[in-house]
């Protein structure tokens, strides 16, 4: 077992936003962060993480937890692994003989990372060392690569064979995982297996953390009948669709320039990289999907896009532009010179005259639709030129801001002015219609998606509890969000101190709690509590899940009353000015959704109950209609007595729970 003090150390070391900065991208508000949220789509931030307390929250989705629940959500690995992995990332040594037991697909999941962590250590020695790598040698010196790109990039060669396979065995590394890492294939013959990658220059794919997920390789034989490229298949750490090229290597500067830069190739993005153009990622030969741009949003908002000028090119350029419009990015395009693609122009006339050029010919996806089509000739005919003002406006549908779309429109009205000779409002009706027609196949589209997964529940064994656990053995799915009132009875046990728990529990039980994780909190506080050990933030945040990722949903308010409020109505805001009245209020919603509950279950009971069974819960159910009416109608100050014991009494505060307003602190601090 991974020690307590190793947990806490390699916790005290990792930054919440530096680890999640790399998949959301995050903006400072107030003492914490916020951004668009990784585990659900959005347009308005709603995902919160507070650095003081080590946690994060999403108000949309009701995703919390810490830095290891993160990790463990956004890499799809289990707790140790996540541990490792913030170890390594943070220079943190962790003894080897430090082992939990995972689930199957987690120690599944771990054994590919391996084992491609292996395959790239060993292509890249080959690329170094290897008599057999020289023409992948002599092809990375004639592209003007120096030894320094080659490290930086990782690159590497697979040698013809199967070499991979053979020293993967002697360092015991099982087939079973090569084999879901696509770096070996079963022979047709059924005797044994052949490295996937042979006799090709190794292009490894990283995630955005840096982990080595897949690789491309890249023939050195023109003359040879096969695929210029072939590109790991899919695995359970690679899903193509949400994979882009380079983007470890360029997340930053894609922050620093608010920009990405997209091109096509991996030697696109390595030429431009060592020309200190480094705001650039490859969609690595495949059509943009919705998953990669949403991987590239997390860090810029506005996206140039470079694709080769031919037809395929082209195409592929107008399906990306509608994609990344749909996601909400702001979409620039840009051709070079013909003949030219960004490792050339880059490699011929360098940065500044790359950026140049940029700022002058990367346009707006109106302009340069407009632009095209003149060209092409097709703004002389009335049916042509309506032809590409439809097909402009059918890309502005997409965009999902209705400010964002009235101003492009009014954008491609000036554009077009001297074509149509008309007002913006033939243009806006368009558009309505365009509109219409696209909430029309939506609501088809969900109808049939609602009708399949209602066929599919139909079909499948019920869920007996709230929750059920994944294969990964930490991760839970919620079928509805927590109710909130008793993650707020939570928060009262944890912030005001022994005579609050002795009250709650005078009043209320675990049973009384719907949420099965929120019931094993309460029940693991009044166990402390009778037991006299420590009961704080500080203590559950360090146990083991979900007692931290229920902290994040607990401890984090979105709705804290503003300074500026409490200024223009001259008040000074405290929260829980009355306690006591706080915890009836919390108390009240508890056990009126337990009543009914038991009435509920009562109810289905007496179907199947014989007569003098019936009797009995008839009578049951009678004395808990009446409990439900009487604490619909009673004031929770009136539902529960005061406690006796508090009378006169001070109620203990923990002050890290105590919200204060901003000028509340300044005028402490100047004390």
């Amino acid at each position: 077992m991974i020690s307590d003090d190793k947990k806490e150390e390699i916790r005290a070391a990792a930054d919440i936003v530096d680890v999640v900065g790399d998949y959301v991208k995050l903006k400072k508000s107030g003492s914490g962060f916020v951004g668009l949220c990784p585990f659900h789509d959005e347009n308005t931030p709603s995902f919160h993480v507070t650095p003081r307390l080590g946690i994060y929250k999403c108000f949309g989705c009701g995703e919390s937890g810490d830095v290891f629940n993160f990790v463990m959500e956004m890499e799809g690995i289990g707790f140790p692994e996540s541990l490792r992995t913030l170890a390594e990332r943070y220079g943190i040594d962790i003894p080897e003989d430090h082992t939990e037991e995972d689930s199957e697909e987690t120690k599944k999941r771990e054994g590919v990372l391996h084992a491609l962590k292996f395959a790239g250590l060993f292509y890249h020695r080959q690329l170094l060392e290897s008599p057999e790598a020289e023409k992948a040698r002599s092809y990375l010196d004639s592209r003007g690569y120096p030894v320094k790109i080659w490290k930086n990039f990782g690159l590497g060669y697979s040698p013809s064979g199967s070499a991979l396979l053979k020293e993967a065995q002697k360092e015991g590394i099982e087939e079973e995982y090569l084999l879901e890492a696509d770096l070996i294939k079963p022979s047709n013959r059924n005797d044994g297996y052949f490295d996937s990658f042979r006799d090709r220059l190794m292009f490894p794919i990283f995630n955005p953390s840096g982990k080595l997920i897949a690789f491309a390789g890249r023939i050195l034989n023109e003359n040879k009948k096969t695929a210029k490229y072939i590109n790991s298949s899919q695995t359970i750490v690679y899903n193509k669709s949400e994979v882009v090229y380079g983007v470890n290597f360029s997340k930053n500067e894609i922050r620093k320039e608010e920009e990405v830069i997209l091109v096509e190739g991996y030697t696109d993005v390595i030429t431009m990289h060592q020309k200190e153009i480094k705001n650039v990622v490859a969609s690595s030969g495949t059509s943009l999907t919705a998953g990669q741009i949403k991987i590239l949003q997390r860090y810029g908002k506005r996206i140039v896009m470079i694709y080769d000028a031919d037809t395929a090119g082209q195409s592929a350029m107008e399906r990306g532009m509608n994609i990344a419009l749909e996601q909400g990015m702001e979409v620039n395009l840009m051709e070079l010179p013909e003949g030219e693609d960004p490792d050339s122009f880059v490699k011929q006339y360098g940065k500044e005259s790359f950026n140049d050029f940029k700022k002058e010919h990367a346009e707006d996806f109106i302009t340069f639709t407009i632009h095209k089509a003149e060209n092409a000739g097709k703004m002389e005919s009335p049916g042509d030129r309506s032809s590409v003002i439809k097909q402009i406006l059918d890309s502005i549908a997409r965009i999902p801001e209705e400010l964002d779309r009235q101003l492009y429109v009014q954008h491609l009205h000036q554009k077009t002015q001297k074509y149509r000779k008309g007002s913006d409002r033939e243009l806006f009706q368009q558009l309505d219609k365009i509109l219409k027609e696209r909430k029309k196949q939506q609501r088809f589209q969900k109808r049939r998606e609602d009708f399949s997964r209602q066929r599919t529940t139909e079909l499948s064994v019920p869920v007996q509890d709230e929750y059920q656990n994944q294969s990964s053995g930490e991760k839970q799915i919620r079928n509805r969000k927590r109710p909130q009132y008793e993650l707020e009875m939570i928060r009262l046990l944890l912030q005001f101190g022994e005579n609050m728990r002795r009250f709650v529990g005078h009043n209320i039980g675990e049973d009384h709690f719907e949420d099965q994780q929120v019931r094993t909190f309460f029940s693991d506080i009044m166990e402390r509590h009778l037991n006299e050990e420590e009961i704080s933030v500080e203590h559950y945040m360090n146990r083991e899940n979900p007692y931290p990722s229920l902290l994040g949903d607990i401890l984090v308010d979105r709705h804290s009353i503003s300074e500026k409020f409490a200024k223009r109505t001259g008040s000074e805001y405290r929260k829980d000015r009355n306690p006591i009245l706080t915890a009836k209020s919390t108390m009240k919603p508890i056990r009126l959704s337990y009543c009914e509950r038991r009435k509920d279950e009562i109810s289905r009971k007496i179907g199947r109950a014989s007569s003098e069974e019936k009797e009995k819960l008839g009578a049951m159910l009678s004395k808990l209609q009446k409990e439900i009416t009487r604490i619909k109608k009673t004031a929770a100050d009136d539902l529960f007595d005061d406690p006796d014991f508090l009378k006169g009494a001070e109620i203990e505060t923990h002050k890290s729970f105590e919200y204060q307003m901003k000028s509340e602190l300044e005028r402490g601090s100047k004390k």
